[in-house]
């Protein structure tokens, strides 16, 4: 599994559990607001436990959106060192939507989960790690000649029947980047074109 920034919103979820992100490519930054106060035993014990993976930062002031600014901020930093990374904001806030579509864009593997549920579903199938899903569902396009998807709505569809509807939106969501990146996919605004032998 690829290293894995998980940036958590403290404001907007406290989660009461973070055991499932005991794992040695999860890296996560717990952000807490600046008249937060406390943060839950379970999750100290858990960036406790986790050492170097896990900090947190309480941000210096008070603003709208000044704690998503901090996330905003993270994320740039973060993935100009490491843009082969993955990088998860936890948050019920929509209000990073369009930063991940930036992200995306710029062909950087972003997402925002409501929970650690949502989180979870998005790791890699055992024995299944994504570069052989990618590997596949590009062997897999080739095929379909010149019946391939041609919007973005399409090819996510296509790529979860691919992989027997097992897959969440997420890691459908990653498929695409990775496709992007290799340039095996082209997509402007709603539309895919493939870089491909038909």
């Amino acid at each position: 599994m690829k290293k894995t920034y998980v940036l958590i919103d403290y404001e907007n979820i406290q989660p009461a559990d973070m055991k499932a992100l005991d794992h040695e490519a999860f890296h996560v930054i717990v952000f807490v607001g600046a008249n937060q106060t406390k943060v839950n035993f379970e999750v100290a014990e858990a960036i406790q436990r986790m050492g170097e993976r896990a900090a947190y930062i309480k941000i210096a002031g008070n603003g709208n959106n000044a704690l998503d600014f901090h996330i905003a901020f993270y994320i740039g930093e973060l993935a100009a060192k490491e843009p082969e990374a993955i990088f998860r904001i936890v948050s019920k806030d929509t209000g990073f939507d369009p930063l991940i579509q930036h992200l995306k864009h710029r062909k950087i593997s972003a997402g925002r989960v409501k929970g650690f549920g949502d989180l979870m579903s998005a790791k890699v199938a055992p024995g299944n790690p994504d570069s052989d899903r990618v590997s596949i569902v590009a062997a897999k396009l080739a095929q379909m000649g010149a019946s391939k998807p041609r919007t973005i709505k399409t090819l996510a569809s296509t790529i979860n029947a691919l992989c027997q509807k097992t897959l969440s939106d997420i890691e459908v969501q990653d498929i695409i980047s990775e496709l992007t990146r290799k340039g095996i996919v082209v997509i402007s605004e709603s539309k895919v074109a493939y870089v491909m032998p038909e």
